[in-house]
């Protein structure tokens, strides 16, 4: 009689593992490659976090089996793979960390109505647990300010327990299981992109040591600097839980950086744990705006603005550099993010969710919470989102957050000989410069799109009878 440990792709670590350590030394570790995520179709359409999660996966399976135990990956549907193993094993009860996404509280019921054994589901994923962040009067929070401010005056999360140092081999009949071995790239149908993070504790760890011994130290200034290495590309590490986010805040808070960067760092993590709370507490935003007065709003039908987008191909380099940049990493800086969503929602009035749905195909740290509220935030319809009458300058934040043009002459390498004076805005380069450099409007790179002050009035326009 043992507790299986279930794995469930955001808790991919040994390093104090709620899960892990509750169950003890003679537990069952199980992964499930259910076809949700793992069916090569549904793999090729997430193969930067696929790729991420597989690295994760590997080094998750090698320490386990270091210490003595072993990893079983089986294939299929979580809630007939879980029940029917449990029961074949005899075992007194499931442990997994609790996931906050809609898609895993179903399944999580599912699975649990299924059994005659408790799953029990342990916090880990968040700072406090989501949902219990409150106002006064038990309402949630719709601005960041006042719930940073509660969540401060609560006790976070405590570390969990180390998980044991050895395991006992799991004795087990599995006949009857699709068991599989971790999957390639290749076997998903995809091939491995070299220029994604690489997945795993060990380099998580070494990021997070990184960032502290360098960008953290300016991290109030350079996290906005398109052209420099100023923020923690942590990311994707707290989303595959590579990183308790309890291990995160504590090496930041306890360093010997500057308590100004210590604190501006910690916001970020709080508005993580504002996005997690904000999606457990309204699961509809992932379908629908956080404000009903967005509702129905007359966004542009417009597959041509859409692709040019996509494809970085819309004369706005900062705009087209931060596209190039997502196909090619799986990343976009922060700030070219919400330069390129204000751009998609408010220049081109495309429907945010096409956006965000084109952003969780390609990112690595795809977080249904945070995505969801990024975008949403950059459309203005989402919870303390900027105001929907304010619309960023692609040229202006060009030029104050890669005031040489490196970012966008790393991405769009078209525009690399050109005058960084008129790199954010290339149609303003006297013609002898754009020759000097190569650069024919037109040919070698597209005029703009759609013209910034007609596109900025027609949106304001627009907004302004739809908010009337």
């Amino acid at each position: 009689m043992s507790t299986i440990v279930w794995f469930r792709g955001k808790d991919l670590r040994l390093d104090h593992p709620p899960a892990v350590a509750e169950a003890g030394a003679d537990a069952i570790h199980l992964f499930v490659l259910d076809p949700f995520f793992f069916a090569p179709e549904r793999a090729q359409q997430m193969r930067h976090r696929i790729q991420f999660l597989l690295d994760s996966l590997r080094e998750l399976s090698a320490e386990i089996q270091r210490r003595g135990g072993r990893l079983i990956c089986i294939r299929g549907r979580s809630d007939t793979v879980v029940p029917k193993f449990a029961k074949t094993v005899g075992a007194t009860r499931v442990v997994a960390m609790r996931w906050t996404e809609p898609v895993g509280r179903k399944r999580d019921q599912r699975v649990a109505a299924r059994m005659e054994i408790p799953l029990v589901l342990l916090e880990g994923e968040t700072l406090v647990p989501p949902g219990t962040v409150r106002s006064q009067s038990g309402t949630p929070y719709a601005v960041f300010s006042p719930f940073n401010r509660a969540l401060r005056r609560m006790p976070l999360a405590a570390t969990p327990p180390a998980a044991p140092l050895h395991f006992t081999p799991p004795a087990v009949d599995i006949e009857g299981f699709d068991m599989a071995a971790i999957p390639t790239e290749e076997s998903l149908g995809f091939t491995r992109n070299p220029n994604i993070l690489k997945g795993g504790v060990s380099a998580a760890s070494a990021r997070l040591k990184a960032f502290i011994d360098g960008p953290a130290s300016r991290y109030t200034e350079a996290r906005d600097r398109m052209d420099m290495a100023g923020t923690s590309r942590l990311s994707a590490d707290i989303k595959f839980g590579l990183l308790h986010p309890r291990r995160i805040w504590d090496a930041v808070m306890e360093s010997d950086l500057p308590e100004h960067e210590r604190n501006k760092f910690a916001d970020e993590l709080v508005w993580r744990e504002f996005n997690y709370s904000t999606l457990w507490d309204r699961p509809e935003v992932l379908s629908a705006p956080f404000k009903p007065a967005w509702e129905g709003f007359p966004w542009v039908d417009d597959d041509d603005r859409l692709t040019a987008w996509k494809t970085g191909q819309t004369g706005y380099p900062v705009v087209d550099a931060a596209a190039r940049q997502l196909i090619e990493t799986g990343y976009v800086h922060n700030r070219a993010r919400m330069v390129a969503a204000s751009f998609f929602t408010k220049h081109l009035r495309l429907d945010y969710r096409l956006g965000e749905s084109h952003y969780m195909q390609w990112l690595t740290d795809g977080d249904w919470a945070s995505n969801n509220m990024g975008w949403q935030w950059a459309a203005g319809c989402g919870a303390d989102a900027q105001p929907w009458f304010r619309i960023f300058n692609p040229m202006t934040q060009g030029r104050r957050f890669d005031p040489q043009g490196e970012y966008v002459k790393r991405w769009v390498p078209e525009l690399a000989k050109l005058d960084p004076k008129f790199v954010h805005a290339p149609w303003e380069a006297p013609e002898l410069l754009l020759r000097v450099a190569g650069v024919q409007l037109g040919i070698t790179y597209p005029h703009p799109i759609v013209d910034h002050k007609t596109a900025r009035e027609e949106f304001l326009s627009v907004a302004k009878q739809h908010m009337n």
